[in-house]
């Protein structure tokens, strides 16, 4: 029985394809809970509206929750077959942005349960009548806001670890430098975005310029690894 080993280079390039496929997947299903799960049923300034669209449509709701959490699941898988495709170039560097992106996905996930709140107190429990409907859908709304806070400060983590990711993706050798360039440089936007939201709440003109980046960059990146894989170059 004939057995081959693996050359480096193959063994390289599936890892990066596994990674871009993880990458793809978090990616899409994030879009599908968005898109189609909650942010359609969510009017903010409109406790009211939200209400009855949330009790409306529950499931609809959940199944974006439920999205949110399976695609924090996946991201964190794609940190982790990045990690073992750069570790190589930079193993702490490499672990630090792993543990970033965990970080970020902690506190993301967890900042969840806010959403949950919000449906909850929409229920129609018993042990809830003691409040009127328009306290419950303020306190709904109330959480609703809460979470849209919670998601920005995993932000915080998020844009962190993209500059290590975006350094080590410059120096592979095997990667496009142009990719991690770019990277790098949405790391400081993402930073400056998520200062915004926090200090400076009233101006928006930022995000014309980070979502952008942030589509060319880390959609670019997926799309490479899932395609094209590793180029044939040992690492700088």
């Amino acid at each position: 029985m004939n057995t081959t080993k693996e050359s480096p280079h193959e063994t390289i390039n599936k890892t990066a394809r596994m990674a871009g496929f993880l990458y793809f997947i978090y990616i899409v299903i994030t879009i599908i809970a968005d898109v189609f799960g909650r942010s359609p049923l969510i009017v903010f300034g409109d406790a009211t509206a939200t209400a009855k669209n949330i009790m409306a449509s529950e499931w609809q709701f959940r199944v974006g929750v439920v999205g949110d959490l399976v695609s924090a699941v996946f991201f964190l898988l794609a940190a982790w077959a990045l990690y073992a495709l750069l570790k190589s170039v930079n193993k702490d560097l490499a672990l630090l942005f792993l543990l970033l992106n965990l970080g970020g996905s902690a506190v993301y996930s967890i900042n969840l349960l806010n959403q949950f709140a919000a449906v909850l107190l929409l229920s129609g429990a018993d042990y809830l009548k003691v409040f009127q409907a328009d306290q419950l859908q303020s306190l709904a709304m109330f959480f609703l806001n809460l979470h849209h806070n919670g998601y920005w400060i995993a932000q915080i983590f998020f844009g962190a670890w993209l500059f290590p990711l975006g350094y080590l993706v410059y120096k592979s050798g095997f990667l496009p430098r142009i990719l991690g360039i770019v990277m790098m440089i949405h790391f400081f936007g993402w930073l400056m975005t998520f200062l915004q939201f926090f200090l400076f709440p009233g101006f928006t003109a930022i995000t014309y310029v980070t979502y952008p980046l942030g589509l060319i960059s880390e959609l670019g990146l997926t799309l490479w690894l899932l395609i094209m894989g590793a180029k044939e170059q040992k690492p700088a």
